[in-house]
């Protein structure tokens, strides 16, 4: 039989609708099946009242920091300690917080620590948390559970007790929170909006809590664990070299055969991911290409993917032959949008958005391979590591089970 260009072309574009159509009705099923935090029955305090410790590392978040602090120290759950550290910052990070941390009618509430050098084979990341935790499990009441976040993240007064509470109810030893993210710009809107529809193709969050499937999550914003959880995985003392360390947390955990899992809030958690699409393009610079375990046919396959699923829909919508399917494919990726924005507040509008979105991470993708392959490796916080460094100590896409 011979194929023409246009049954080749028509083929495709019935195999993404499709495939686009098997995977929102799936998270039409799926996601309703995840908590939603602001629920009545979740405004609940722990039994025992568990005690909590927040991990807070900081590099050069003078900016930031103070409102992340406050946030934390207003929450109304009492069994709280903050421990912040200052990762080797040149701004006022440190001073800011040494500040912050002696205005405190309890001292223990929030502490503070500094770190001048880091250690060979360690990310200051990574290594300036392990820290923290260490000081943490190393005091006279250790705590029950750890939470670890970024420094520029906002909580609502009642989102650790409500996440604590839930977590203690479903018997968590890992729980994520998806933050919502704080949107001040068109093309902010429209690049996190196809980002948050990854999640329904990279780790389905309806199945996070199913010991039997693969998929994991990890949050930095957000990820709360149980201190024996902790210790069981080998805490960042495993993941030393490890860039996208939230979701390597989470796969760990899974991986162990834990308990993992993910609750709806919106606006419990909050922040500002990025500013506009050169802001949002540069956070992924850095980091995204390690997420390919440093593999450019692995990144390549990515790019790939991105322009036959996401832009080719809305260039085929306007020949004939592949309308039906281009519309097919186009009202699933709403459908995703419309259920994910229930929580994010992106509007489903953004759909109209996606070529655009996805040409950004499209150019995202190539230049984080390009910068970390001329460059020989990754500058990471003032820190240089080199590829072959890099590589060695990279996980694999598939754990065993620890």
């Amino acid at each position: 039989m011979h194929v023409t260009p246009k049954l080749a072309a028509q083929t495709l574009a019935w195999f993404v609708a499709l495939t686009w159509a098997s995977r929102a009705l799936a998270a039409l099923r799926g996601l309703p099946s995840i908590p939603n935090l602001l629920l009545p029955e979740h405004d609940l305090t722990p039994p025992g009242e568990p005690a909590l410790t927040v991990i807070v590392p900081a590099c050069n978040e003078q900016r930031d920091l103070p409102a992340c602090l406050r946030t934390l120290l207003a929450q109304d759950y009492a069994n709280l300690r903050v421990v912040a550290i200052d990762d080797r910052s040149t701004d006022q990070t440190g001073a800011v917080l040494d500040s912050l941390a002696a205005a405190q009618a309890q001292p223990s509430r929030l502490q503070a620590l500094h770190v001048t050098q880091l250690p060979a084979g360690w990310l200051g990341k990574t290594h300036a948390m392990a820290l923290a935790a260490d000081h943490a499990l190393a005091s006279l009441h250790p705590p029950d559970f750890l939470l670890f976040t970024d420094a520029d993240v906002l909580f609502r007064p009642d989102a650790l007790r409500r996440a604590l509470a839930y977590a203690v109810e479903s018997q968590a030893d890992h729980l994520v929170l998806p933050p919502t993210t704080l949107i001040r710009r068109w093309d902010e809107a429209a690049l996190l909006g196809l980002f948050q529809i990854f999640g329904l193709w990279a780790a389905r969050p309806w199945r996070v809590a199913d010991s039997k499937a693969r998929d994991a999550i990890g949050i930095g914003a957000f990820n709360l664990i149980r201190t024996s959880a902790y210790r069981r995985v080998g805490g960042f003392e495993a993941l030393r070299m490890e860039i996208i360390e939230d979701l390597g947390l989470g796969r760990r955990v899974k991986a162990a055969g834990l308990r993992q899992r993910i609750a709806f809030g919106r606006g419990l958690v909050s922040v500002h991911w990025a500013s506009g699409t050169r802001g949002l393009i540069n956070v992924v610079t850095k980091n995204i290409f390690s997420g390919f375990r440093f593999h450019a046919s692995l990144l390549l396959g990515a790019c790939a993917w991105l322009a036959v699923f996401n832009v080719l829909p809305f260039i085929a919508f306007w020949f004939r032959p592949m309308t039906i399917p281009a519309l097919v494919t186009i009202a699933s990726m709403a459908l995703g949008y419309v259920l994910l924005g229930r929580t994010s507040g992106i509007s489903a509008w953004n759909v109209l958005l996606a070529p655009f979105a996805a040409s950004a991470y499209f150019y995202a993708l190539l230049r984080s391979m390009i910068v970390t392959l001329y460059q020989g490796g990754v500058l990471w916080r003032g820190t240089f590591y080199s590829l072959a460094e890099l590589r060695k100590n990279a996980a694999p896409f598939f754990l065993e089970p620890l």
